[in-house]
């Protein structure tokens, strides 16, 4: 009686593609992690128990169909896995590389929960696409039929490209606005090589474009058009903005010579790795190399610069956050690749001032966990009497991000808010307080994953496709 295949996680156990060697890893901003080739892709994936209520894939916010291609790359039928991964997913190469899987998809692997390891299926949906665009199978976007209307999508990040997508496939004219001189976001500037190198980015861009979608960069409504400009030009409109105001620290010295916002140091480090001329990079304001630098934050983007600091040489790299290591918000993944590199975590301690006009040290406290509070993680307190202090040239700031004031910088004091300043829509619609003018992606949830900003794309634009229809046949009959 041939094996059976379900049981194969029994004998066969979790191998993740080969981790570079911190030396190597070192020397610059390439991912560190190998790509599996087929057979290894295909062992692992057949590690799949083919649940039949599965909760990777109801995990997953786009509901990818997990069971079903890691049974493709099982088989050897990659086309037809590399197909079906992209019906539910417009990026499925980016989630594959920064996608918290842990907390996700492989973290509710039914076999994770029997202690045997979750498939890993992040690096497997990484294998699928690269294979794809190597191969040639990533088609081309075809835009559907004419309608006649145009739409108009503020911010190329996930969301917005997301949106852009489907809505072009859905045959409208897609006009995409974005500040920067590149499109991508966070994805293009926010996030390092290490994690996500840029070529993958601008090649799905740049597919977008080949498909009709028209880019407009280095465009900032409030100062190139108002939205109201954009709402005459445009039948309708989505905001994608994301958010990018950084949370402030109330602390002396906040405002120092060489105390920076986490944004800005990993824009600057991005913009280097393109060939950009930086002036804050070459001029040291940026630029970690030889100096002891400290990070105040517990997220990824507080990995983010540790890591970065690391690779431009920083002569010490501290990661100051008020939690432990248990409770803190970013990936444990990268917390611990952060500590192979040689950065150095100090857990339960949060800064009490920055020293110097130009900084030259952190003075900070000892914290402890007291009650639980309303996200019901244990509150952070100080714990009198206990402070550190450490030598530092360049601190940055990682404590999150908020909405900008979009009201007030667009000129649209008729666009609901919430009291956290992120755009207000209805819930069903995804409409905000305009007519015709509707929002997705962080800039409505808040700070949150690329892959929820994806979806929040793919969902926005099937709402917006609903309304447009339904104004056409109404401009139809008043004619």
């Amino acid at each position: 009686m041939p094996p059976d295949r379900h049981l194969q996680f029994l004998d066969i156990p979790r191998s993740d593609p080969v981790k570079a060697a911190v030396e190597t890893r070192l020397q610059g901003f390439r991912e560190i992690y190998a790509a599996y080739d087929a057979a290894g892709a295909a062992q692992q994936a057949g590690r799949c128990l083919a649940c039949g209520n599965p909760f990777c894939e109801w995990k997953c916010p786009v509901h990818n169909y997990i069971p079903n291609w890691l049974k493709l790359i099982e088989e050897g039928n990659l086309f037809e896995a590399a197909e079906l991964s992209h019906r539910t997913n417009s990026l499925p190469e980016v989630c594959g590389r920064i996608c918290p899987q842990d907390r996700l998809c492989e973290g509710n692997c039914v076999i994770e929960f029997s202690g045997h390891g979750a498939v890993t299926i992040g690096s497997v949906e990484k294998f699928i696409t690269d294979t794809a665009w190597e191969e040639g199978w990533v088609e081309p976007l075809k835009p559907g039929a004419p309608r006649g209307q145009s739409v108009g999508v503020i911010g190329a990040g996930p969301a917005g490209l997301s949106a852009a997508e489907y809505l072009r496939i859905r045959g409208y004219e897609v006009h995409v606005y974005d500040r920067h001189d590149r499109a991508g976001g966070l994805l293009t500037y926010g996030i390092p090589g290490f994690k996500l190198e840029k070529p993958v980015v601008m090649r799905r861009v740049e597919r977008l474009r080949e498909g009709g979608i028209m880019f407009h960069e280095g465009f900032e409504v409030g100062r190139d058009a108002t939205l109201d400009d954009l709402r005459q030009r445009h039948d309708a409109l989505v905001i994608a903005t994301g958010v990018y105001r950084a949370r402030a620290i109330d602390v002396p010295g906040n405002a120092a010579e060489g105390v920076v916002e986490a944004l800005d140091y990993l824009t600057a480090s991005n913009r280097k790795g393109f060939g950009d001329a930086v002036p804050a990079f070459d001029d040291g304001s940026l630029d970690a190399a030889g100096k002891h630098v400290v990070v105040v934050g517990g997220g990824d983007t507080a990995m983010d610069c540790v890591r970065t600091a690391i690779r431009q040489g920083a002569k010490s790299v501290k990661c100051l956050y008020r939690r432990d290591r248990a409770n803190m918000p970013g990936s444990q993944r990268e917390v611990a690749n952060a500590e192979e590199e040689g950065v150095e975590f100090v857990w339960l301690s949060a800064p009490l001032a920055f020293d110097g006009a130009k900084v030259s040290s952190v003075r900070a406290s000892r914290m402890r966990l007291g009650a639980a509070d309303s996200s019901g993680r244990r509150a952070p307190e100080i714990d009198p009497g206990n402070e550190l202090s450490f030598p530092a040239d360049l601190v940055i700031k990682a404590l999150g991000f908020d909405a900008e004031e979009l009201p007030r910088l667009w000129d649209a004091p008729e666009l609901g808010v919430t009291r956290w300043g992120t755009l207000l829509v209805d819930g069903k619609t995804l409409m905000t307080s305009l007519d015709g003018v509707f929002a997705a992606g962080d800039i409505v949830r808040g700070a949150s994953l690329v892959v929820w900003a994806i979806r929040d794309g793919r969902d926005v634009a099937e709402q917006m496709h609903k309304w447009l229809k339904a104004k056409a046949a109404s401009e139809k009959v008043a004619a």
